[in-house]
């Protein structure tokens, strides 16, 4: 497995985001190596969804008027419904998102994470996949989707659901520990 000390992971998240998809990429961060931050909006906690309910809070480690991009090497962006739709709405969260483009960081999203990449304005001539549900709004903001459980275009890891999360994940450690390679041979 890939060694990620020394790595910083920001996990953007707000209430109503999909527990497996925050807790399942944060586990494997760490046990990689990394260091994950939960960046929120506000301090405190944030409250998960799961099976159609509310679930456990997160203790949030950094609000987004706290952080920059210089302080992380990549983005990980949860789904559920509630969550990427109010980031969305956020500038300083679509700006944070938009920074790690910007910047040539990898960014990882998944189910309907992709939402808050429709708003940053990143998506054009990019491979993605998403819930099906939001496969319009990528296509309609330049993204050429496909229905396959991770799909990587330049450092941009996006999945379908929880189901896939081992891949996601996986390619999400990946890209992280050739991040950097890929950047100094530019």
């Amino acid at each position: 497995m890939e060694n990620l000390n020394n790595k910083t992971i920001a996990i953007l998240a707000t209430n109503g985001f999909e527990e497996s998809e925050l807790r399942e990429p944060k586990k494997a961060l760490e046990d990689a190596g990394a260091t994950v931050h939960i960046i929120s909006e506000n301090s405190g906690e944030i409250k998960s969804w799961a099976n159609g309910n509310w679930s456990n809070s997160y203790k949030v480690d950094k609000t987004l008027n706290e952080v920059s991009q210089d302080d992380y090497n990549a983005l990980v962006l949860p789904g559920g419904v509630m969550n990427p739709d109010t980031l969305r709405r956020n500038e300083d969260a679509v700006r944070f998102t938009k920074s790690f483009f910007a910047n040539k960081k990898p960014v990882a999203a998944i189910c309907h994470a992709p939402w808050l990449l429709v708003e940053a304005g990143v998506l054009q001539d990019r491979k993605i996949t998403s819930f099906s549900s939001i496969k319009r709004d990528l296509v309609n903001a330049g993204a050429m989707w496909e229905d396959s459980e991770v799909v990587v275009d330049e450092g941009l890891i996006t999945s379908r659901n929880p189901n896939d999360l081992p891949a996601f994940n996986a390619k999400l450690i990946e890209e992280v520990y050739e991040g950097k390679h890929k950047m100094q041979n530019a």
